[in-house]
């Protein structure tokens, strides 16, 4: 699912070509939180579209990005069953079976010639029939192939899309408003 920028944007000033770059089967997302009595990491592990995340250069500004990342809700992997399971249901599956994050700027290009740095960016998250802007910090890592690895981190409340924490055993075991959203992007260059 690829979001471009309007063509009378591009026409109309000095936004360059742009580059494109290929999002590959290893990027993952992971969710790690904590209840009363325990923590715990959910993850989607990969990613099987081929999407393409697009980087517009323009001087003296952050770049733009045009894409996103698509995720089934049901691909959510807790380790354990019950909450598998659990979490599918409070973010809603049945009704809104997708998390999809949209990419708007980084705050600067990921410099080849550095193996490994930070970038700040801004993100949309639609989850559960909600859609929310989110300023997030990246490590990026350049890979000895050349393809370039997003590490983006992100602390989100469940009640940021409007959704009630999971109780348990009548409440006596309360999931945190707080998680820690992952998000791990590799991609290649798309030099055609």
């Amino acid at each position: 699912m690829l979001a471009l920028i309007p063509v009378s944007r591009l026409m109309a000033g000095n936004i360059a070509d742009p580059i494109k770059w290929i999002l590959t089967k290893e990027c993952t997302l992971k969710v790690n939180g904590s209840t009363n009595i325990n923590k715990f990491s959910c993850i989607i592990p990969e990613y099987a579209r081929p999407d393409t995340l697009l980087f517009y250069r323009k001087k003296n500004e952050p770049l733009q990005l045009s894409g996103s990342l698509s995720l089934d809700v049901q691909n959510f992997d807790c380790h354990n069953p019950v909450m598998t399971s659990d979490l599918r249901k409070t973010l809603k599956a049945k009704i809104y079976p997708r998390i999809i994050i949209h990419f708007l700027n980084l705050s600067k290009y990921p410099d080849p010639d550095i193996k490994e740095g930070v970038l700040k960016g801004a993100v949309t998250i639609e989850l559960a029939g909600t859609t929310k802007r989110f300023e997030v910090d990246y490590r990026y890592i350049t890979l000895a192939n050349g393809n370039l690895r997003l590490i983006g981190t992100k602390q989100v409340n469940f009640s940021d899309f409007n959704i009630s924490p999971p109780r348990k055993l009548g409440g006596m075991i309360k999931t945190n408003n707080e998680l820690v959203v992952e998000f791990l992007l590799t991609m290649k260059l798309n030099t055609q």
